[in-house]
């Protein structure tokens, strides 16, 4: 399972954390990882991958100012790689010059991808849906932080937008979700600090049955098959929420001997439709995210921290573990494409031992990551997944499937409870609710409280609605689980309490526009910054009809 994900940051500047952080992530790994699916297509491999793709992500590679912005990071790029072979020697570092004809060749290689896609990313991952190669899975509108909204109608906006945009966008009614952090909440009464209680208050997994889907994922310590992830404690923006080396079986508890982590459950109440719970295998997720024995700090792979400026090129391979930024070898591209295979025949054997492993008849071996980890964090992370799938082509134990495939063929199932958390740090929901972010729910909540309470009394005038709409983009958008992870682990702190400011301060002042005490000057304000930000924050064009539906129960 990938799950792809940023927030939103077009118009919202370039460098280091607007467009330039979306199109780092299309050139290093979305295109990538269509050019490896493509060359296993025409190879005739099966490559069942379970691709999420949030809402929001989906809005911006299918936006008509992406090509754009991406020709703009590209043109950056490929210049700083033509100018290399001169500069380069001038300072003693003649011996990267072929590095920057390789990265000049394969630069100019996806910008041609790019073109020949017709500058729409989310089209060819369609194609590839449509012709049977994967399936692509859905999420919240903006990744929202589900358990902690204080509103049942956020939480439905939340998945109701975010499956209305996988159809609109994607063709298909998706069938499984990505839960935002992988948080959860079950059934039950409801008082974080700070926030007004609530006696009872419907489970993530009612949600989930209420949007129409049939299974989503979560970390193991949920099902109570062992100890919660870890975090980074430098975590890098943008990079993966956990850490594996915690999760190995020598930490699990009691639990783990009565419940598999790989076994799908059904989560959802008696009486419910069934909602599957896909649960995180910790030892294949340790093998490529451990500090210690993941792959990705192979020697021989791509430094990802030492980069040349301007231009942005990485010439360097890791080298060791603890080898300063200024000692790096060059990096040697046939080495490291060499023990990408390497790495992908070790971790088909580990699945193979897993599998044999297992006793059920239904095992399941789930392996969820962030997409940008492959490519982006690991350079070599989409050969090494090209590798596994033609590995696991050559007679595995182990048999590649999407997630909507298992849940249809392995039944039954049995009924659990989960318990409450995620898979951030301590398992729990500390990272997104802490003392560095609790004044973000307590602006939140509210203004969650204020939207609805206007929205069902809002007029139904033609010059309300896109004030409305635009309410409802902002409060979607002031929503996204980001803006409190970026505060917590200290990277761009300050953006991400921007941009959250930013958002709730436009919904606050659009709902004004529609409080009965407006009048013609407050509505008028209102209806100016409603094409302001509408321009600005141009996704979820249905965003109404799925307020609309809210409303009306549906």
């Amino acid at each position: 399972m990938l799950h792809s994900h940023l927030p939103w940051v077009l118009h919202h500047g370039r460098w280091p954390h607007g467009s330039d952080w979306l199109c780092e992530a299309a050139l290093d790994t979305y295109l990538p990882l269509i050019e490896q699916l493509r060359s296993l297509e025409h190879d005739g491999i099966a490559a069942p991958v379970t691709l999420g793709i949030t809402p929001v992500l989906a809005n911006q590679l299918a936006h008509p100012d992406f090509p754009g912005e991406f020709a703009h990071l590209l043109s950056e790029r490929l210049a700083a790689a033509a100018r290399a072979p001169v500069d380069l020697p001038a300072t003693g570092d003649a011996a990267l010059v072929p590095l920057a004809r390789y990265w000049h060749d394969r630069l100019e290689r996806l910008r041609d991808l790019l073109d020949d896609l017709d500058g729409d990313v989310p089209a060819e991952f369609r194609r590839l849906q449509d012709a049977g190669r994967l399936e692509l899975v859905s999420s919240a509108a903006t990744h929202g932080y589900l358990p902690l909204l204080g509103r049942e109608e956020s939480i439905r906006l939340q998945l109701l937008v975010g499956v209305r945009e996988h159809e609109r966008l994607f063709g298909r009614r998706p069938r499984g979700c990505w839960v935002p952090e992988c948080a959860y909440r079950s059934r039950g009464p409801w008082a974080p600090p700070g926030a007004r209680a609530v006696a009872e208050r419907a489970g993530i997994d009612e949600h989930l049955a209420t949007a129409g889907y049939d299974f989503f994922f979560i970390d193991a310590h949920l099902a109570a098959a062992g100890q919660a992830l870890g975090a980074y404690p430098d975590v890098p923006l943008g990079a993966e929420r956990f850490d594996a080396e915690r999760h190995d079986a020598t930490h699990a508890g009691p639990a783990a001997a009565r419940r598999s982590a790989y076994e799908a459950y059904v989560v959802s109440r008696v009486g419910h439709p069934a909602v599957h719970a896909l649960v995180r295998d910790p030892r294949s997720s340790m093998q490529v995210w451990s500090r210690h024995q993941g792959y990705p700090g192979d020697a021989s792979y791509l430094e990802f921290h030492k980069i040349r400026w301007p231009g942005g090129l990485k010439l360097w391979r890791v080298t060791g573990p603890d080898v300063d930024l200024g000692a790096k070898h060059p990096y040697d591209v046939a080495a490291a494409r060499s023990r990408a295979g390497t790495h992908a025949a070790h971790f088909a054997g580990l699945l193979d031992t897993i599998a044999n492993e297992c006793t059920g008849t239904g095992d399941l071996i789930v392996a969820p990551f962030d997409t940008e980890l492959f490519g982006h964090w690991w350079f070599e992370g989409v050969d090494f997944l090209g590798d596994l799938y033609r590995q696991l082509a050559t007679g595995s134990t182990v048999r590649p499937v999407t997630g909507s495939t298992h849940v249809q063929v392995v039944r039954p199932r049995p009924r659990i409870r989960l318990t409450e958390g995620s898979w951030g740090a301590q398992g729990d929901h500390s990272i997104w609710m802490n003392d560095a972010t609790r004044w973000t729910w307590a602006r939140l909540w509210p203004l969650e409280d204020r939207f609805w309470d206007i929205a069902a009394h809002a007029p139904g005038a033609a010059w309300a609605r896109p004030i409305l709409a635009a309410a409802a983009r902002q409060l979607l958008l002031a929503q996204s689980s980001d803006w409190q992870f970026v505060i917590s682990t200290g990277a761009a702190g300050d953006y991400a309490e921007s941009r959250f400011t930013q958002h709730g301060d436009d919904a606050d002042a659009l709902l004004a526009g529609l409080e009965p005490s407006a009048g013609d000057v407050g509505r008028d304000a209102a209806a100016a910054l409603a094409v302001e930000v509408n321009r600005r924050d141009d996704l979820f064009p249905d965003v109404l009809a799925a307020v609309d539906a809210v409303l009306a129960g549906r």
